[in-house]
């Protein structure tokens, strides 16, 4: 016992001796509480030993952990660069953070990065901190930092581009992303935002490009195939938007934005019966029933069935009769029934209806109404001959870029 107290005694002051070094070395008070701590554990060692006790086994380990065990520790952390002041400041941080204190996590924090500028947690967590309190400019420079300190955090990359976006600077947004995206390809939230920011400007190829190669990291995401089909539907490439919106529609059968879309591309191709089918299930939702109801009372005006179509018309306008009636007014395939049809006097309701669609399926679905009305009156052969050419151009491309590569080899 007494050699066990001795060797106690000896490791526990060259432990002390070498914290109280750190602390003269560093000028950093945070070994203080340690060095208290090993006193302690000194001072029970000292007690036994003196009053010739045997301390119970609570206080024994109590002894070796605070005198020895956390030293050590400590001194392994930072053979491994992790500072003790980080663990504490670290520590201290988020126990404020969960007390709702901003003010005293982020003193700890600057303490931190103060000491040592190169710490990339600090940096991290107050960057989230000015991120959470709308800082967002604070926010920008410590994951800047953080980046610079740990090049392969494209978690904060992704975290700049959003809050660049919301700064409405868009251009260094779509820099940063595109950045990413050429360090990991497979960021899927990188791709997606870079493509709605391309959308935005009307960069719809190389949008079209984003998405494409998102898709060989991840074919069952059905916002990158949603988004592709839109992309696709502004290039007025309706055959691969019906490929993407169908894939959608696979993956989220509630996704009723995307058989809308597979209906008017229907319609532009004069596939009447698939149209009903895809207007048939759009009716489901409540945001595009009346576009629904209405589409299938031209359908059935088409195919000769007048008082279906009566029906179809008066139930879109009781479901949005100042949406619907204008567009019955302005088509002239409506004249025919027009007088049957149940106008209200005032189409003002009184309800406000706020669209759930987003600007750009808004936009893509104006587009593919405006082009139907486009080619309404294009007959199935002009059809059959823009079908083919289509073709024909795909395979005569196809032939130039084989030709292409025998050059080359």
């Amino acid at each position: 016992m007494v050699v066990e107290q001795l060797i106690f005694a000896i490791i526990a002051f060259v432990l002390f001796i070498l914290m109280f070094y750190k602390i003269i070395k560093n000028n950093d008070t945070s070994y203080i509480a340690l060095i208290i701590m090993q006193a302690i554990g000194m001072l029970l060692n000292f007690c036994e030993r003196l009053f010739n006790i045997k301390l119970n086994i609570i206080f024994m380990i109590i002894k070796y952990v605070i005198a020895i065990i956390l030293p050590v520790a400590v001194i392994i952390l930072e053979k491994n660069n992790i500072p003790f002041t980080e663990i504490i400041d670290i520590t201290k941080a988020k126990f404020y953070l969960k007390l709702k204190n901003n003010k005293k996590a982020k003193q700890a924090l600057i303490h931190l990065i103060t000491k040592y500028p190169e710490n990339y947690k600090g940096h991290k967590l107050l960057a989230e901190i000015y991120e959470d309190e709308g800082g967002m400019r604070k926010a920008i420079d410590e994951y800047v930092q953080a980046i610079d300190i740990h090049k392969r955090d494209y978690d904060s990359y992704f975290k700049i581009a959003e809050m660049l976006t919301h700064l409405d600077k868009p251009d260094e947004s779509i820099q940063m992303l595109s950045d990413l995206l050429k360090k990991k390809p497979d960021y899927k939230q990188a791709s997606c935002l870079l493509g709605e920011l391309l959308m935005e400007k009307e960069m719809y190829k190389e949008a079209a490009n984003i998405y494409q190669e998102a898709l060989r990291y991840d074919p069952a995401n059905y916002d990158i195939n949603y988004n592709l089909g839109i992309v696709y539907t502004m290039l007025n490439d309706f055959e691969s938007a019906k490929i993407c919106y169908e894939k959608a529609a696979e993956i989220n059968a509630l996704l009723y934005s995307a058989k809308y879309s597979l209906a008017e591309i229907s319609l532009i191709y004069k596939d009447i019966e698939q149209a009903e089918k895809y207007f048939m299930q759009v009716i489901e939702d409540e945001e595009l029933a009346p576009e629904g109801y209405y589409e299938l009372a031209k359908i059935e005006l088409i195919k000769g069935n007048k008082e279906t179509a009566i029906q179809y018309a008066n139930t879109a306008i009781d479901a949005n009769a100042k949406k619907i009636v204008p567009r019955i007014k302005k088509d002239p395939i409506f004249i025919p029934i027009i007088a049957k049809i149940s106008i209200p006097f005032n189409l003002d309701d009184g309800i406000e209806r706020i669209s759930k669609l987003q600007p750009k399926e808004i936009k893509a679905k104006e587009h593919l109404e405006e082009m139907f009305e486009i080619s309404r009156n294009l007959s199935y052969q002009d059809i059959e001959i823009l079908n083919r050419n289509k073709t024909e151009n795909k395979e005569q491309q196809q032939q130039i870029k084989e030709e292409e590569k025998q050059r080359d080899y």
